[in-house]
């Protein structure tokens, strides 16, 4: 199985980014639902699955349940959702070939699906995605040149986490 790229993933559905941050505690963080729920606080792990199942999560525990899994996937669809682009607040760093040419592969992707689906071969909430990925990787470099002369603190040591959703 191909190895997914986090940063592209957008989920569809609020029980979709459940699924999807569980996916990735397993696949990146090597954790089970049983880890989620020890680091949650949580007496076991059924509350985990009962939220997977109805789609249903307390506000409460989103922050707490995304920490666990590495991942801010609820996050991003509740702002989705509501009509809003999200991105990582940039701290105008200067970038490299690597994100540009990340960046520049996102807006391929988009460009691609947006002619797939108006040639009829592409399903709408796909071509929403990448086209989402790409508005907000232009958008987090837009803010990011912006604050280049004038960056501030780094508090994520420089280390990109896998939540951004910029390039």
């Amino acid at each position: 199985m191909a190895k997914r790229i986090w940063k592209r993933v957008q989920p569809h559905s609020l029980s979709h980014a459940i699924e999807l941050c569980i996916d990735h505690a397993r696949e990146r963080k090597n954790r089970s639902v049983d880890n989620i729920a020890d680091l949650m606080g949580l007496n076991n792990k059924w509350v985990i699955y009962k939220w997977t199942e109805s789609g249903k999560i307390p506000g409460v525990q989103i922050r707490a349940f995304e920490h666990a899994c590495g991942i801010d996937l609820i996050t991003r669809w509740l702002g989705h959702s509501a009509g809003y682009l999200m991105i990582k607040a940039p701290v105008g760093k200067a970038g490299d070939a690597d994100e540009i040419n990340a960046l520049q592969c996102t807006i391929n992707s988009a460009v691609g699906e947006l002619i797939k689906f108006y040639n009829g071969s592409a399903e709408s909430r796909i071509t929403i995605a990448a086209l989402t990925c790409a508005m907000e990787g232009m958008a987090w470099h837009r803010v990011n040149v912006e604050k280049h002369h004038q960056p501030e603190l780094d508090f994520d040591g420089g280390s990109e986490t896998e939540g951004n959703a910029h390039a």
